[in-house]
């Protein structure tokens, strides 16, 4: 198990110092270990950690999030809580992020633009999530995504309406995301309202960890078939002209 010194813990659960005090002053963050005068966090309370900032996001009280932790430290066995908690906090994902240099960026996608241009489609992109500053590199979450756009770039496509899409499509999931999850959340989390019982805090995690797949399984397809059906309409009257083009070619000279 990883161990973090308080802002190693802030930083790798996107919180900060002063919040990880005040959750352990309000009694809902466990204290660290002590090695000498250093106190050492563990990947519990990175967990513990994300979930706080799950709960609040969804507009849960302090006060609502103590009586839900005590209730389930308590009166629960220590799994059902660290079960429903990294079933909340684990990502969605199985990608591995990568790094990247300032210099690799230039070269894939910062090629005869000037300085001023580079830095504003920098601060732009990390803007948009894409990548993020580390150090004298910068951290990228999803590397299929840099692929992507790389790919897009190398077919000719302007680097500012590759990030104009990436932008819109990031909105457009959101709601496709919140609309799940406002259906599991009226359906199913409003079970953990009321003093939650260990077959109901089960319940709802393995709820949350089937709808992994199944949103997937919903969301490929119906993409698959948009995708096949705008392809054909926007192609459709280039083919037909590309066809003629081509069997004009072919006749012989006259």
């Amino acid at each position: 198990m990883a161990e973090y010194r308080i802002d190693d813990l802030a930083r790798a659960a996107g919180s900060t110092v002063r919040n990880i005090r005040a959750y352990q002053d309000r009694g809902l963050l466990p204290p660290p270990r002590l090695a000498g005068r250093v106190g050492l966090y563990d990947d519990s309370h990175l967990a513990r950690l994300r979930l706080i900032g799950q709960l609040l996001g969804r507009g849960y009280t302090f006060a609502v999030i103590k009586d839900l932790l005590t209730a389930w430290e308590t009166g629960k066995d220590v799994g059902d809580v660290l079960g429903l908690e990294k079933v909340l906090t684990d990502p969605w994902s199985d990608e591995i992020p990568g790094t990247v240099s300032y210099d690799e960026l230039i070269a894939i996608f910062g090629t005869g633009l000037d300085e001023a241009e580079r830095e504003r489609i920098r601060e732009r992109t990390v803007a948009l999530g894409l990548i993020e500053p580390d150090g004298d590199k910068f951290r990228v979450p999803s590397p299929r995504l840099l692929h992507v756009g790389a790919e897009l770039v190398a077919a000719g496509i302007p680097l500012d309406a590759v990030l104009d899409i990436a932008e819109r499509i990031r909105d457009d999931v959101d709601v496709i995301a919140g609309r799940f999850v406002g259906l599991v959340q009226e359906h199913v989390f409003a079970r953990l309202e009321d003093q939650p019982g260990r077959e109901e805090v089960t319940e709802v995690a393995a709820v949350v960890r089937r709808m992994r797949p199944l949103v997937k399984m919903v969301v490929d397809p119906l993409i698959a078939r948009a995708m096949e059906a705008r392809v054909q309409a926007a192609l459709g009257e280039h083919l037909e002209t590309i066809r003629d083009h081509l069997a004009g070619e072919d006749r012989p000279a006259g």
